[in-house]
């Protein structure tokens, strides 16, 4: 297939065109690096199966002539703001970059009669839920960042569109997704701020907030298995049944990176900031029975990708 790749600059886009491309598929990637990066993609330069555009997917237009160009078969959708603690700033990040992409995108599929999607949903749709596991089907939806109410909004659109355009959707609600090519996040912070100052860290919050984190080859594998599904939308969490809380992942990076000893500074509070969730599982028990688990534990995860970063 023709595939086209929204956001494939980022952390996890390169990592699925990287799997697109091996499974013989032609790759459009369209990117701005508002938070992709031209390094994540450098290695397909020359690959005659990958096309970029360094384009704004906000503007509908300029991406519609892409869809038309193009010929595309399927969409891979991974656009959005990945930092919900700058949004929390600025909450038009989440309106430009997480929401109005997703309306520009299935409106160029519309009219362009492209009928498969893959989208990126998030846990944080669910909201704070105290550490009970949330299930697809039997966990109110209410989020409580902007970026959770973004994606939500962002599935709305979408479950609409599949009705009225005869899609087959896919869509994942991700966790905390880690691994090589990361750019931000707990783990990059943690380690910047020890290669800065390493007679202390910093940690936000009181250190117990504890979330599943997903090793991202193991999330690229769940895509490339389900990315084939009837008409309608299929929806699944997907994640790992173990989590990490916020003081082991800094003891996993001082041991990687050999320090010992190391005070840790707590701000306080239950979350690192207004809107984040500080407690939180899954219930899996869909995508298990669909024969799909991760290979990764949360630890495992955690270490692995510090080892990547440093």
């Amino acid at each position: 297939m023709k595939v086209l790749v929204a956001g494939g600059a980022g952390f996890i886009g390169s990592h699925l065109i990287d799997a697109l491309l091996e499974e013989g598929h032609d790759v459009v990637c369209v990117d701005n690096f508002f938070i992709g990066t031209k390094q994540n993609i450098v290695h397909l330069t020359g690959n005659e199966r990958f096309t970029f555009y360094e384009q704004d997917l906000c503007d509908l237009e300029a991406v519609n002539r892409i869809f038309e160009k193009e010929t595309i078969e399927y969409v891979f959708h991974l656009t959005a703001n990945s930092d919900i603690q700058a949004s929390a700033n600025n909450p038009i990040i989440e309106y430009q970059n997480t929401y109005s992409t997703t309306f520009n995108i299935v409106e160029c599929m519309r009219r362009n009669n492209v009928k498969k999607l893959f989208f990126a949903s998030t846990s944080a749709v669910y909201g704070e839920k105290m550490g009970t596991e949330v299930g697809e089907a039997t966990t109110p939806l209410e989020p409580i960042s902007y970026y959770g109410a973004a994606k939500l909004g962002s599935e709305g659109l979408i479950s609409a569109y599949s009705y009225m355009n005869d899609m087959s959707v896919l869509v994942f609600r991700f966790p905390n997704v880690i691994g090589p090519r990361l750019t931000h996040g707990v783990i990059f912070d943690f380690v910047k701020r020890l290669k800065d100052d390493p007679s202390h860290l910093r940690i936000l919050g009181d250190g117990t907030q504890s979330k599943p984190y997903m090793h991202v080859f193991d999330l690229v594998n769940g895509i490339m298995r389900f990315k084939d599904v009837p008409k309608g939308v299929t929806l699944y969490n997907i994640g790992v049944e173990t989590q990490t809380s916020v003081t082991r992942i800094a003891e996993i990076v001082c041991e990687k990176m050999g320090l010992s000893g190391i005070p840790f500074e707590y701000t306080g509070g239950r979350g690192g900031w207004k809107g984040d969730v500080p407690v939180f599982a899954y219930d899996l028990s869909k995508i298990h029975t669909a024969g799909w688990r991760a290979t990764y534990t949360s630890d495992e995860t955690v270490a692995h990708t510090v080892e990547q970063v440093i």
